[in-house]
């Protein structure tokens, strides 16, 4: 599930930066004032203002909300790591290892035997 919904995140973000990439600014206007009156007559007399704001607008929604989704699973799943119990070892716990003399360091600035 954590998967989809982060597929789905991904591929909303990547088209939100598509879209505001294609969009025009508030200026571009002014270019048509010049001569060049035909660049918006691909999407119509209006041009495409409403209808790439309307998907921007649908994919932010979804943005947000896969964002939110993805947060409280992952927060869910944190508190589930927390709680792990961990196993008992088998056999005698209470074993002790034993520690030959000359395995133990000489304390500092004392010299060290050799044998």
């Amino acid at each position: 599930m954590y998967q989809f919904i982060l597929i789905i995140h991904v591929l909303a973000a990547m088209s939100i930066i598509a879209l505001v990439l294609v969009q025009q600014g508030k200026g571009a206007t002014m270019g048509a004032a010049f001569g060049s009156g035909a660049s918006q007559t691909v999407f119509g007399s209006r041009g495409s203002g409403s209808f790439l704001l309307r998907v921007t607008i649908g994919l932010a929604v979804v943005f947000f909300t896969t964002s939110i989704a993805l947060n409280y699973i992952a927060s869910r799943e944190v508190k589930q790591a927390k709680e792990v119990i961990l196993p008992v070892p088998v056999g005698n716990s209470n074993a002790v290892l034993p520690i030959s003399p000359s395995s133990i360091p000489a304390p500092m600035g004392q010299p060290v035997e050799k044998k």
